[in-house]
């Protein structure tokens, strides 16, 4: 825990320099790239409408929440889902990516997966406009709730960060590391209810079930928030218990990523 705290400390101090290489980290991705940060965006966006036509169209699977569109349901669950999916991609590779700053002995490497995290963050940030723009289209009006997203995005920030301190640890020894989290956020976006939704299953005698096992999912924390906050206008202190748990294993995952980070920290530069 004195770890933790000294290196919140360190971050709070060094936060401009945090701020300026984590943007630089958001241009060096488009360098050399005619459209520049234009690919950012499409494939996410390319990703929404295919997933739209799927089950919002192909399956004709009605909409999940009277009154609402399916797109509506559907891109408030997703957002959030983009960026942990970045985050942990790009932050698993941060330690290889600045190999440079890692050799260097008056460089804290911990804030490296934080330059990262800020860099996806920027990124969100703009689909989270998006995102509203969108419900504004159809004719939504903005609501105090929609304010909350940024509490869900500060804990998905939290979730992401706790399981990068361990992924980038590991990735520097063990280079498989990075399909692995490929791999588990391929399986991790069908099992969060992001296309459907846990209750188009009651009919079935396994439906007590599913709705424990989905709830020990922390990002089903995130997805539901990012809903109740845009579309049923519900605040997060309206669901007591699953926040205290998404807290509290968010606060775990971030000690033992902590304490692994720590750990291995000082075999880094020997093998990069």
């Amino acid at each position: 825990m004195n770890y933790l705290i000294s290196l919140a400390k360190d971050i709070v101090k060094k936060r401009r320099l945090i701020g300026e290489l984590a943007k630089a980290d958001f241009k060096k991705r488009f360098v050399g790239s005619y459209f520049g940060i234009v690919w950012m965006f499409i494939q996410p966006i390319v990703t929404v409408a295919i997933y739209y036509f799927v089950f919002g169209v192909g399956f004709r699977s009605g909409d999940p929440i009277e009154g609402v569109p399916y797109v509506l349901w559907l891109v408030p669950g997703i957002v959030p889902w983009f960026f942990f999916s970045e985050a942990l991609n790009t932050g698993t590779n941060c330690l290889q990516e600045y190999s440079y700053l890692v050799k260097k002995v008056v460089f804290r490497v911990e804030i490296l997966p934080i330059i990262k995290m800020m860099s996806c963050l920027m990124v969100h940030l703009i689909f989270v406009l998006i995102m509203g723009a969108l419900f504004l289209c159809f004719g939504w009006m903005p609501q105090i709730s929609w304010l909350q997203t940024m509490y869900y995005t500060f804990a998905a920030f939290m979730l992401s960060i706790a399981l990068v301190y361990f992924t980038s640890a590991v990735q520097v020894f063990f280079k498989d590391m990075a399909q692995i989290v490929g791999i588990c956020l391929q399986f991790g976006m069908w099992l969060t209810p992001i296309m459907w939704q846990v209750e188009q299953f009651s009919g079935s005698s396994f439906y007590p079930i599913l709705c424990k096992l989905v709830k020990f999912n922390p990002m089903y924390y995130v997805v539901v928030g990012y809903r109740d906050s845009m579309i049923m206008g519900n605040g997060f202190w309206q669901r007591p218990g699953l926040t205290l748990y998404f807290w509290a294993v968010t606060l775990l995952l971030l000690l033992g990523g902590l304490k692994v980070f720590k750990r291995l920290r000082p075999h880094f530069s020997d093998v990069l």
